[in-house]
């Protein structure tokens, strides 16, 4: 099958491109001018260049293929360079949309997220928008929802490695975030990170499943973390110990009313909202439909990438 990949040329745009590859499809992927140096065996793909707001390249990059995979996300906007999670996860979603059903195109997979609600951040409203223009078309649709997704990031930007740089290098403590004024849950907050790997199975697996249809899928990996013990696996992944401290949101959000429009800045408060809120799903049904028999735990040996 001649698949079009948008936002293939990511941490897990990398992977799908892999798994398609596997499975024997064809991949087509809308490539920014300058980063063809980050497509995954090139010689096996169909490169078309450009941006997803520019229509006439996405066009080109659809118009010949029999399903559309939208993977374009990002976890932190700057405005000032018009990158904005209104311009790339909803206008540009909404446009490859259109232009899919323009092209007969009817298969169209959408890279959501777990947690995404119509009051929520920019990131998890501008997502869930997305979701609901699709749920309207005509296209045969299949929505992914994805937790945190770990894994090697072969030089691309990926949590732990994140975590293992700014966090456990740092000659600071860790920080436990809190709500509140007294630090009694710091740290509890949980999550349930899914690999890229087991993510990627799941995209194209379903790609050319009939019962996928119509469907949105929560994606969690088979185990349930909290904050403290994701920093103790990325930690003993790299063979230290790691003091931790408890820390309020509040005096964080403070400094980053001021600060996190920069990139210098570690997180944003829509990050950190996010963070507090917990990552977690079920996810046994899917990976049992799909005959994912053992999809990889978040633990310190899956998390031995983090040192590379």
């Amino acid at each position: 099958m001649r698949v079009t990949i948008l936002g293939g040329t990511g941490f897990v745009g990398s992977y799908i491109v892999e798994q398609l590859l596997e499975h024997g499809h064809e991949p087509v992927l809308l490539v920014r001018r300058g980063s063809e140096n980050k497509v995954e065996q090139p010689e096996r793909c169909w490169l078309v260049p450009g941006d997803v707001d520019d229509a006439d390249a996405v066009h080109d990059a659809v118009k010949d293929s029999e399903a559309v995979i939208y993977n374009i996300g990002i976890i932190r906007e700057f405005p000032q360079d018009g990158i904005t999670f209104q311009a790339l996860h909803f206008d540009g979603a909404k446009r490859a949309m259109n232009i899919a059903e323009t092209n007969g195109v009817k298969r169209f997979l959408l890279m959501s997220a777990n947690g995404v609600k119509s009051d929520g951040t920019g990131y998890q409203r501008t997502k869930y928008m997305a979701e609901e223009v699709l749920r309207s078309t005509s296209l045969d649709w299949t929505v992914f929802r994805p937790s945190l997704i770990f894994g090697d990031p072969r030089g691309k930007t990926e949590f732990a490695k994140q975590l293992y740089q700014d966090v456990i290098l740092s000659p600071l403590p860790a920080p436990l975030f809190y709500e509140g004024l007294l630090p009694l849950d710091a740290g509890s907050f949980q999550m349930s990170p899914i690999h890229v790997r087991d993510l990627a199975t799941v995209v194209v697996k379903a790609l050319t499943m009939p019962e996928s249809s119509g469907k949105i899928f929560p994606l969690c990996g088979p185990r349930t973390v909290d904050w403290r013990e994701v920093i103790r696996f990325i930690a003993g992944a790299a063979g230290v110990s790691k003091p931790v401290v408890p820390v309020p949101v509040w005096a964080v959000n403070t400094v980053a009313t001021f600060f996190d429009r920069f990139a210098f800045f570690p997180v944003t408060r829509d990050q950190l909202s996010m963070l507090i809120q917990g990552n977690t799903c079920d996810s046994t049904a899917v990976f049992e439909a799909l005959g994912i028999e053992a999809p990889i735990v978040f633990d310190e040996e899956s998390l031995q990438y983090v040192t590379h």
